[in-house]
């Protein structure tokens, strides 16, 4: 766990800090064809955006979802640059009464781009709202009360709403039907990952070699937003002890400091598995009970920490909750022999 103005980080959650806006600003590639990875979802929306743009037509509304962290907003920042329009940010919990999204919608001007994270996190109200919007680019709102209240249409610029989402689940089908496009992002390559490093490295004027590079990619949990964050701590590291020069041995060293093991689980990660171990078993353990155990938000669990556990094989879902597999056995014992080889007797 790191520490910024007061506030705590957990160095592997995906999720951004307050403070990190400036520094994802600064790395955030400007082109499409900058971007690194999700090659399909960059050529098809190549195609899209070149065949609006040749028949100067808005944009469809686009929908994003995947885990946090894997450039969906900058996907969003650079879709607008390729069309040259702009990108107005907001996000699902912000938009709390009609008028929050009214004001939105009038201020927005021909092909600008409204940008909703965490869209599933919209209330139904806001929802029955944009509905029109999203069709006929008109917004219907009441004035008044009671008897004497009526019914009135504005009509809105013709623009494209993206939406994104960690939990596309939980969007209603309404409003899902509502996009013309839904990408789904995946975790990166360890390749591409190292891109990633090596663009941000030169951004940066951070001195890093092949291995060093490696070494924090392959702890990145296939996470942009952690494979910078990292590079930034042992960049940290390295200019306090080793000259300011990365290299294997001191991306090892300050990762190894930072408690992020060779795959990129940190304290959290290993806290669940152990939890799920040693408290249920190995389970089948429900979601709220592995949350209480560890003092967790189940949200958090779910959204943050298990999708990547599920992808390494660590967690299976069954019908009756989750299970800890052989696979977290084996590591753990490696991580954490003395309180595995315990759970174990």
């Amino acid at each position: 766990m790191i520490e910024t103005n007061d506030e705590k980080i957990e160095i592997a959650d995906p999720t951004p800090s307050s403070d990190e806006a400036l520094f994802e600003a600064t790395l955030r590639p400007q082109k499409l064809a900058d971007y690194v990875g999700q090659e399909k979802i960059k050529e098809n929306l190549q195609i899209l955006i070149d065949a609006a743009t040749g028949r100067k037509e808005t944009l469809e509304h686009i929908l994003l979802y995947g885990p946090p962290g894997l450039g969906k907003t900058t996907l969003a920042h650079i879709i607008g640059r390729e069309i040259g329009s702009q990108v107005k940010i907001t996000s699902g919990p912000a938009i709390e009464k009609a008028g929050d999204l009214a004001s939105l919608l009038t201020n927005l001007s021909e092909n600008d781009i409204l940008f909703i994270d965490e869209i599933h996190r919209l209330n139904k109200n806001i929802e029955e709202i944009l509905y029109p919007a999203m069709e006929d680019y008109c917004l219907d709102i009441v004035l008044g009360k009671g008897a004497g209240a009526k019914a009135v249409r504005l009509d809105l610029p013709k623009f494209t709403l993206i939406g994104a989402t960690t939990r596309i689940g939980l969007l209603t089908g309404p409003l899902r039907d509502r996009f013309g496009m839904t990408y789904r992002l995946d975790y990166y390559e360890e390749k591409e990952i190292e891109q990633i490093i090596n663009r941000a490295a030169r951004i940066l004027g951070i001195e890093i070699d092949s291995a060093g590079k490696s070494e924090i990619g392959k702890r990145s949990r296939r996470t942009p937003r952690i494979a910078n964050r990292l590079l930034k701590r042992v960049r940290d590291f390295a200019q306090v002890k080793a000259a300011g020069k990365i290299d294997e041995g001191v991306a090892r060293t300050a990762l190894d400091m930072l408690e992020v093991d060779e795959l990129g689980l940190d304290q959290n990660d290993r806290r669940i598995l152990l939890a799920l171990i040693e408290k249920f078993g190995g389970g089948p353990a429900g979601l709220s009970s592995i949350a209480a155990a560890t003092s967790e938000d189940a949200g958090t669990v779910e959204d943050i920490y298990e999708p990547y556990l599920m992808r390494l094989g660590f967690i299976t879902r069954t019908p009756k909750g989750r299970v800890a597999t052989a696979a977290a056995y084996d590591h753990l014992k490696k991580n954490q022999p003395k309180a595995i080889n315990q759970t174990l007797l």
